[in-house]
């Protein structure tokens, strides 16, 4: 009977590390969040470190659970988006959560395999970190990457957040990860653990004392527009008109320097909108001096990948030409259909588009201001401020110095769900990264200000329509995260990892 003793164990064992994994997802959206992610990583450490005597296959089996538990939490708002909006059935909405949960704790999986690995390592905590570090960086790229719920985003409310204008996110998760790991050990090197740990959390503020950009200007007032149309009323003519109506009069109606209105604001194709709309609101930007940014459908008439239509920022300043920018970072399934995955999309009820991908070299939109220098903002798109070191590289490229930057997003897909919070966390992080203040304006929230320092200035409550005014003081600048990107922390990751396996060979 000893057998079945152990396989309930086992079990045990395997459905607490899924509550584990689940328990770590959902702190993340309580204040200190990133300070509670810790103690809990460690706590999956001590359960995972029972097994390292155990065959590989066993070991993987139980770090899948734990991954599993943590993205089956985190992304469940994807089941909204497929089945309540999309009107998937409810078992293939769930299928297809599980899947991508499963396919994300991979991930997770084989970073932790390190530990089994160098079991007799006299650092395994460290190149723990360095794999983490690695497999993250993979998931950032691999299929297009999908980087949501990393263990960086965290720290904006964390102890690790200030490394993260030196060595970006992924050097947070280093932190975050190592320091979990001293915890774990605490009890067997109280004096190594606990004196390399407080050296650390010591250090942190003191990174903070740095700042690598430096105001511009005077500060821009700026109102940011938050309609708050369900995803549902999207689909129809009827509700595509009361909205675009809406941004119309709510655009019409600022006296603020610049005015945002969110992702896919206008609905349509600039050839659907109604007749004179982008003249009008063109008209109102010259005799304001107002600058207007909203979403819109863009079309291509010449289409190099012959699909006609994009994902696109339009901009519209006093007497100059309208400025586009074309989402170039798309989302599987929601804005570009992977090859063979066309009866997929077609289980939806709602129409989807296969847009055409923007370059990554776009200009940055000029924000004019009467006889002071004008403002460049990084446009992003939704999704695309999950990707940092892509707009770090943007950044970096760029003949024009970025002084700001303004993501617009449309999260009604995903309802009343923490996919909001989590994209704003991601935002904050993309300013520590950077330096740079952020503007974000969303259809349902969450509609914020950021500092350069991540900080949130002012926000609107979720599920509001309303607008935010406010000011936002511009800055210049790079942060060493944007001149070097992610080449020292993985480079520092590698060499680690290396030396633990010429150490490995000679034990």
């Amino acid at each position: 009977m000893d057998w079945q003793a152990a396989n309930i164990r086992n079990r045990i064992q395997l459905l607490a590390l899924f509550i584990l994994g689940a328990i770590l997802a959902g702190v993340a959206e309580l204040p200190l969040g990133g300070w509670l992610q810790i103690p809990i990583l460690s706590v999956i450490w001590w359960q995972l470190n029972k097994l390292i005597r155990q065959p590989i296959k066993t070991y993987f089996t139980a770090s899948m659970f734990f991954g599993l538990g943590y993205f089956m939490f985190g992304l469940w708002w994807i089941y909204i988006s497929l089945h309540d909006i999309g009107g998937m059935h409810w078992m293939l909405s769930a299928a297809a959560v599980f899947l991508l949960s499963s396919g994300m704790a991979l991930f997770f999986s084989a970073a932790s395999l390190s530990i089994w690995a160098f079991k007799d390592s006299r650092a395994p905590g460290i190149l723990l970190a360095a794999s983490w570090v690695l497999i993250e960086w993979l998931r950032c790229w691999l299929f297009t990457g999908f980087p949501w719920m990393g263990l960086a985003e965290s720290q904006v409310n964390g102890p690790f957040g200030p490394v993260a204008p030196y060595l970006g996110g992924l050097a947070c998760t280093f932190l975050a990860v190592w320091g979990s790991w001293q915890i774990y050990i605490f009890k067997r090197h109280p004096r190594v653990s606990g004196a390399s740990l407080i050296c650390v959390l010591l250090l942190m503020p003191t990174l903070s004392l740095w700042h690598f950009t430096k105001p511009q200007g005077t500060p821009l007032t700026v109102e940011l527009i938050q309609g708050n149309f369900s995803q549902s009323l999207i689909f129809n003519p009827n509700g595509i008109f009361k909205q675009i109506q809406f941004y119309d009069q709510a655009m019409k109606s600022s006296h603020a320097d610049l005015v945002v209105s969110p992702e896919t604001a206008f609905s349509w194709p600039d050839m659907n909108l109604p007749t004179g709309l982008l003249s009008s609101l063109q008209d109102f930007s010259n005799k304001t001096q107002s600058t207007l940014l909203f979403g819109i459908i863009g079309r291509h008439s010449n289409p190099a990948d012959g699909r006609e239509f994009s994902n696109r920022a339009m901009g519209l300043s006093a007497n100059r030409q309208p400025y586009q920018y074309d989402k170039s970072h798309l989302v599987p399934f929601g804005e570009f259909i992977p090859p063979g995955f066309h009866w997929f999309v077609k289980a939806f009820n709602v129409p989807l588009s296969d847009f055409s991908r923007g370059p990554q070299d776009q200009a940055f939109f000029a924000i004019n201001r009467a006889e002071q220098d004008p403002i460049y903002a990084a446009i992003t798109i939704c999704y695309e401020d999950v990707f940092g070191s892509e707009l770090a590289s943007r950044l970096r490229r760029s003949s024009e110095p970025a002084n700001l930057m303004i993501n617009i997003t449309n999260l009604a897909w995903f309802g009343a769900s923490q996919a909001p919070n989590q994209q704003l966390r991601l935002s904050q992080l993309r300013s520590l990264e950077t330096g740079l203040p952020a503007l974000r304006a969303t259809n349902t929230g969450i509609t914020a200000v950021l500092d350069y320092d991540g900080k949130i200035l002012a926000q609107l409550p979720k599920f509001t329509q309303g607008t935010l005014n406010t000011k936002v003081q511009a800055y210049s600048g790079k942060t060493p995260y944007v001149v070097w990107g992610n080449t020292p922390i993985l480079s520092i990751s590698c060499l680690l990892l290396i030396l633990g396996f010429i150490r490995q060979k000679r034990i």
